[in-house]
């Protein structure tokens, strides 16, 4: 009469999964935006710091390269170390993305809704 009912007990399985998923996805966002990055450019004389979020938090600029005549190379140091912060973010971001995945027994290529 109700042939086929042995199938709830894997859609609560995968209800149970997904509710698993959603925990872990919110507990790996707050861990980005806890995590940080430094890109840096000009063998290190202007350093940026991001979260893994790729939230901007802290720029370190050596003094040494506070010269009126050098302005637009500063500018372009700033501008090299902020996206290297940025994509440092993003690949850690990434990473943990991987490793959220792998313990959720996920394919490796599958995305993510962020």
């Amino acid at each position: 009469m109700f042939k086929g009912l042995g199938g709830f007990g894997d859609l609560s399985k995968m209800m149970e999964t997904a509710q698993q998923m959603q925990t872990k996805m919110a507990e790996m966002q707050d861990g980005l935006a806890k995590l940080t990055v430094t890109g840096e450019s000009g063998a290190g004389l202007v350093k940026a710091t991001a979260t893994a979020k790729g939230e901007l938090t802290a720029l370190d600029i050596d003094p040494s390269i506070f010269v009126a005549s050098e302005k637009e190379v500063v500018e372009d140091l700033i501008l090299a170390a902020i996206k290297d912060a940025q994509r440092r973010a993003t690949d850690k971001a990434q990473e943990e993305m991987a490793r959220l995945s792998r313990e959720l027994g996920l394919p490796a290529d599958m995305k993510m809704p962020f």
